[in-house]
C-alpha cells in the first residue's frame, strides 16, 4: 500500500493566517509562562501552559503542511 501525495486544502493566505496565530499563541504561551515563574505560581500552574503552547505548535505544523 502506497500513501496517496498530500493535498493542500488552503491556499497561501490561510497558511500566512495559520502561522500568525501561531507565532502570537507561541508569543502568549511564553509571556504567561515567564510571568507565573515571576509571580512565583505553584509548579502545577505552570502546565496550564501547554495548551496555548500546544495550539500554537499545531497551528505552525498545519501552516507549513497547508492543511
Amino acid at each position: 500500500m502506497t500513501a496517496s501525495p498530500r493535498v493542500a486544502n488552503i491556499g497561501e493566505r490561510g497558511a500566512r493566517r495559520r502561522r500568525r496565530a501561531g507565532i502570537l499563541l507561541a508569543v502568549l504561551a511564553a509571556a504567561a509562562l515567564i510571568a507565573l515563574i515571576v509571580v512565583g505560581a505553584p509548579p502545577w500552574s505552570r502546565l496550564l501552559i501547554g495548551i496555548p503552547a500546544g495550539l500554537a505548535s499545531a497551528e505552525l505544523i498545519q501552516a507549513k503542511e497547508k492543511t
